[in-house]
C-alpha cells in the first residue's frame, strides 16, 4: 500500500511540475533560435522574390521550416501557439527590420534588387544557412 501510494504522490508531483515548465515558457517570440530560422527564411524568401537570377531550393526550405516547427513544438509550443506566432503582425513587422538590419549590416541595400542579388550570390558562396535555401540559375 505504501509502495502504491508513493507511486501516485510521484506521479501527482511531477505532473504538477510538468504543468509548472509548461507555464512558464517564454512567449515564441523570445526563443532564439526559431526567430533566427524564421529570419533565415525570411530573408532567403526576399532575395529569392526580387532577384530573378536566384530561385529557392523549395524542398531544402519546406525542410528547415518544418524543422523548426518541430523544434518549436519539442520545446512545448502547440501547432495553434506556432501558427498564431507565424501569422502575427508585429512579428512579421520585427522580422522585416531584423531582415533589413542584417542586410544592411552586410553591406547591402535592402530596397535595392542588384544589391539583394548580389547578397543572395555571397550567400550562396558562403555556404550560409540563407544561401543553402537558394541556387543560382
Amino acid at each position: 500500500m505504501r509502495l502504491l501510494k508513493s507511486v501516485f504522490v510521484g506521479a501527482a508531483l511531477a505532473g504538477v511540475l510538468a504543468t509548472g515548465v509548461a507555464a512558464a515558457k517564454p512567449p515564441l517570440s523570445e526563443v532564439t533560435k526559431i526567430n533566427q530560422g524564421l529570419l533565415v527564411v525570411g530573408i532567403a524568401d526576399e532575395i529569392r522574390k526580387e532577384c530573378n537570377v536566384i530561385e529557392p531550393r523549395m524542398f531544402t526550405a519546406l525542410g528547415y521550416i518544418n524543422t523548426l516547427v518541430n523544434e518549436a513544438q519539442a520545446l512545448g509550443y502547440s501547432r495553434d501557439e506556432i501558427e498564431e506566432f507565424r501569422k502575427s503582425k508585429a512579428v512579421k513587422k520585427k522580422l522585416r527590420a531584423d531582415g533589413e538590419a542584417y542586410i544592411s549590416a552586410k553591406g547591402y541595400d535592402p530596397k535595392s534588387a542588384n544589391s539583394l542579388c548580389d547578397l543572395g550570390r555571397a550567400e550562396i558562396a558562403a555556404g550560409s544557412p540563407i544561401g543553402k535555401l537558394l541556387r543560382a540559375r
